[in-house]
């Protein structure tokens, strides 16, 4: 089995819809704020002469985010296509239960909004593998905040094509990297975020999820029609709240 193949084997079969949606989802989907960033490469100990892996990076979202420390920056992405408008670092395919990294080789571990797609115990392990002694891993978050007005609006309109799909809501991420009895207890700090859009910005950010880039062309015009719609009736710019949720443990 080529490499690819392996790769796609690892994947929940909806996150084709990144591989639809990448240009939408460098567009749309919000950067990390500068607390947080900085909180994570502070406790990871990111600088000259240290090692970090970006797991599942997508685009280079926090990639990049992660380059002025310093650090060596290596991205891993499965997905050619979101691979492929990585920039800053080298980017290098792979999945969370099968880095191309010898054992013991990077200082730290981050994973930017994908969590909750990997299979935990093997992603656990394989990312417990690839980290020296000490090591740190950093997940990181930005929440939708679901007191927001427009916020909740856009999850009526989403929410009901989600099906089966992972979706960080649905668990208690301390409790899970906890339970693998490999790192320390898990960390947790918040930081507030906000996104501001325009109407097109506003159907960027949510047609890049998973789950609407590989629905039906139909079911995908009506959401964007109704997306469009909310952002007319709110006004540009749409203000996007979010809280960002930093997790932090080591080997």
């Amino acid at each position: 089995m080529t490499s690819a193949r392996r790769a796609e084997s690892d994947l929940h079969p909806a996150t084709r819809g990144f591989g639809l949606a990448a240009d939408l989802y460098e567009r749309g989907r919000p950067d990390y704020p500068a607390p947080a960033i900085a909180w994570l490469a502070e406790r990871l100990g990111l600088q000259p002469g240290r090692t970090v892996v970006d797991l599942a990076a997508g685009t280079g979202k926090l990639t990049r985010l992660l380059v002025p420390s310093g650090a060596e920056v290596i991205a891993v992405e499965p997905i050619a296509e979101m691979r492929a408008l990585i920039r800053g670092a080298r980017a290098i395919e792979g999945t969370a239960e099968r880095m191309p990294l010898t054992d013991a080789s990077v200082d730290a571990v981050t994973v930017g909004q994908a969590f909750h797609w990997f299979r935990d115990e093997e992603a656990l392990a394989e990312i417990h593998r690839v980290l020296r002694p000490s090591g740190g891993l950093g997940l990181i978050w930005n929440t939708r905040d679901m007191t927001d007005a427009v916020q909740a609006a856009v999850s009526e309109i989403i929410d009901p094509l989600s099906g089966d799909v992972p979706r960080r809501h649905k668990r208690d991420w301390r409790e899970v990297v906890d339970a693998s009895g490999l790192f320390t207890p898990t960390e947790l700090a918040t930081f507030p975020h906000e996104q501001l859009l325009d109407e097109d910005g506003l159907v960027d950010r949510f047609l890049s999820i998973s789950f609407v880039a590989a629905a039906p062309p139909d079911v995908r015009a009506d959401v964007e029609a109704r997306l469009r719609a909310l952002g007319r009736d709110h006004g540009a710019p749409v203000r996007l709240p979010y809280v960002t949720e930093v997790y932090v443990a080591f080997s």
